[in-house]
């Protein structure tokens, strides 16, 4: 469960490269629905690499997650907190996850979106397993990276669907 926290010092975010990324590029520090916010700066980025062919984008997703296992991983011991709310690094990573196998568009971007940020949100099983038992920046990131793959597997079965 992600932990609010009740001040950080911009300044030092701003310094430090690892909680500006953390951080979403400072998305995160919104008071209202930092989640939520901190998902929209990989609309562009998917925007741009959403006709790239699948393995390229699977090796792009998995770049950025492994290099927010870290970036988690140090905001939240240099802050203190398990899980700051703040850090979103892991929103940006469960929607490109959410993205993978959707067709282009806004209309499927704004459902993946939605679909993703409900997982997430709600955390139905095995998401809130993992956010409850898993620390760190390994804990932090994988379970938006579930949410994401069953986010996925919704726009998989609508799209199949929709024929």
């Amino acid at each position: 469960m992600a932990q609010n926290i009740s001040k950080i010092d911009l300044r030092h975010l701003l310094a430090n490269p690892v909680h500006f990324l953390a951080f979403g590029f400072g998305f995160g520090l919104s008071p209202i629905a930092p989640g939520t916010l901190g998902t929209l700066p990989a609309l562009p980025l998917y925007w741009w690499i959403q006709d790239w062919p699948l393995m390229e984008y699977l090796l792009l997703v998995l770049a950025l997650f492994l290099v927010g296992v870290w970036v988690c991983q140090v905001t939240a011991r240099d802050l203190e907190i398990k899980d700051p709310s703040g850090v979103v690094w892991d929103e940006f990573v469960g929607f490109l996850v959410t993205m993978t196998a959707a067709p282009s568009g806004w209309g499927w971007i704004l459902g993946g979106f939605i679909l993703f940020r409900l997982f997430d949100i709600w955390k139905p099983w095995p998401i809130r397993v993992l956010d409850r038992r898993l620390s760190g920046g390994l804990g932090i990131m994988l379970d938006d990276v579930v949410a994401g793959i069953f986010a996925a597997l919704v726009l998989a079965g609508f799209k199949a669907w929709m024929g």
